[in-house]
């Protein structure tokens, strides 16, 4: 029994962390249909944004990851947005080739800053023990941290002006415009919300990944790969999703290896996206959000 609630425990953290590291993706993604590939540069922004504003600031872990974290992540994906990614909507293939330059110019800030050497942070909490066994307090964090996320984004999408105008912008923008509306301001935000989930989400990972100016390619592609397979419903998309490949990949890694276990979670993503191309909310959970 304390076995099983271990290997429970791992599990929802692997899921937690996938959630985390695509979340924002995926609402930038399902919300305006952009192709951002700075977002892995968002997570390592968060986590040195995270270390640097405890350590030399002097400010507790908490507000630097919770608070300072995401909101100076948006303010940069805001400025981003109305510098470059606002002029090129409706063209898909300049979007993602725009923000990939600014994703290399990011890292290459980032390395003459700090250098090109890892950065890490304790972690706040210990070791919870179960039994005979001990789980990572952080760990639980975590996953009640993924969870509030999604609750909170149930609740901006479904009950606030915001949501509605967003969804309804997503569905069809010239007639949001055309009841005074304005699609623009609309974008503007939605990207900033996603990029400071990505600092959110970076900060979050920062004790137990440590952070490099090159760490945002390791987050990327588990990111695209979760928020494709989700399909276009931001939340349920990204849940189910997680909740999937989480548990294969934990599941092989228990059983196996850590390399075994992320090869059985591509293989997993190869054969979702051959048997549902559309994703799992272009199949299933059509009308949630």
């Amino acid at each position: 029994m304390d076995l099983a609630s271990i290997l429970t425990i791992e599990i929802l953290g692997s899921v937690a962390v996938l959630v985390l590291i695509s979340i924002g993706l995926a609402v930038v993604f399902g919300m305006m249909k952009v192709i951002n590939m700075a977002h892995g540069e968002f997570l390592m922004i968060g986590g040195y944004v995270a270390i640097y504003a405890k350590n030399w600031a002097g400010l507790n872990f908490w507000v630097s990851s919770l608070v300072v974290a995401p909101l100076c992540v948006g303010l940069l994906g805001l400025a981003l947005e109305w510098l470059v990614v606002r002029h090129l909507y409706g063209r898909m293939i300049d979007t993602m080739l725009a923000t990939w330059g600014i994703s290399l110019a990011l890292i290459g800030a980032m390395t003459m800053l700090v250098g090109n050497t890892t950065t890490g942070i304790s972690t706040p909490l210990s070791s919870v023990t179960i039994g005979a066994y001990s789980v990572s307090g952080y760990g639980i964090y975590l996953i009640c941290l993924a969870l509030a996320i999604f609750v909170l984004l149930y609740g901006l999408f479904r009950f606030t002006a915001f949501g509605l105008q967003a969804r309804a912008t997503t569905q069809n923008a010239d007639m949001v415009a055309a009841l005074g509306g304005n699609p623009r301001r609309i974008y503007s935000m939605t990207f900033a919300l996603g990029a400071a989930l990505g600092g959110l989400g970076g900060a979050a990972l920062a004790p137990i990944t440590g952070v490099i100016p090159t760490i945002g390619a390791t987050y990327i592609a588990k990111a695209f790969i979760t928020v494709i397979s989700g399909g276009g419903a931001v939340i349920a998309g990204n849940l189910s999703a997680s909740l999937l490949f989480g548990t294969v990949g934990q599941v092989f890694t228990y059983l196996y290896t850590p390399v075994i276990g992320e090869v059985a979670l591509l293989v997993a993503a190869v054969v979702l996206i051959r048997i549902l191309p559309k994703g799992i909310t272009g199949r299933f959970f059509r009308r949630s959000i």
